[in-house]
């Protein structure tokens, strides 16, 4: 893998993190970590969460709600997603969740899963694996916020670790994260962690494709990113998204019936 710079958990600024292998292919901004209100702890309904994406250049988001992939059920049911991995409208939603294993959350993108809350982390990325997707633990080293600790994650087959994360408690996590990630050549990943839509595209990955599909994402994602845009959340977005955590705002509202699409 080629070298890539440390993540900047000093500075609140938009950063460059890694230069990839691959060649002449096209750039995409893609926020591999987003939750909707179908997550207990989010509150974004999944149509703003597209508006929003795209008003900030971005070219896609993983969904990765808590535990379910109901919202990209819904996605695919008003028609905001393809079941062939295709983009939409120009616009690419990668499948996905965060799964609560016994040792803490695990993303699992480009795939759809029940919900294996519980699961062990081993068995959680075999899963993956055989579905064709990509396991990778989010802010690994935030013990606030369930990451895998260490000693479980080096009996895990890893393909790609999360080393910046917007929304992590102590921003020398995201250190921590990297240089695990430089010690095992693994790829490296970065996303916003939002719950809520002004949080969409805080931090994302840069992704240099020929094939704008799932597929394709995926299999950038393994090469290695083009590039990390790493960003925290404002204070305002860190303290909204603490709210949510601690009272469940969308705890009621991903219950509700889906609306109809226009």
């Amino acid at each position: 893998m080629s070298p890539l710079r440390a993540p900047s958990y000093r500075s609140r600024r938009w950063r460059r993190a890694r230069v990839s292998k691959l060649s002449d292919g096209v750039k995409y901004r893609i926020d591999l970590h987003c939750h909707s209100r179908f997550s207990a702890d989010g509150v974004s309904e999944p149509e703003e969460m597209v508006q929003a994406a795209k008003e900030r250049g971005l070219h896609g988001f993983a969904i990765t709600d808590h535990n379910t992939c109901a919202c990209v059920d819904y996605f695919l049911s008003i028609g905001l997603m393809r079941e062939d991995g295709h983009p939409v409208d120009g616009f690419l939603i990668l499948p996905g969740q965060e799964i609560t294993t016994s040792a803490g959350h695990l993303l699992a993108l480009g795939v759809r899963l029940p919900d294996l809350k519980g699961i062990g982390p081993a068995e959680a990325v075999g899963l993956i694996k055989e579905a064709g997707g990509v396991a990778v633990p989010p802010h690994p080293y935030d013990n606030f916020r369930a990451g895998i600790r260490e000693s479980v994650l080096e009996g895990l087959a890893l393909e790609a670790i999360e080393v910046f994360n917007a929304a992590v408690t102590f921003k020398r996590a995201n250190q921590r994260a990297y240089e695990y990630a430089q010690k095992r050549d693994l790829a490296m990943t970065a996303g916003s962690d939002a719950h809520h839509v002004e949080a969409i595209g805080t931090a994302c990955t840069v992704l240099e494709m020929h094939d704008f599909t799932v597929k394709g994402a995926l299999g950038a994602i393994r090469k290695g990113a083009a590039g990390l845009e790493q960003r925290y959340m404002s204070k305002t977005q860190a303290l909204k998204k603490t709210w949510s955590n601690v009272f469940r705002i969308g705890s009621k509202k991903r219950h509700h019936t889906p609306r109809p699409h226009p």
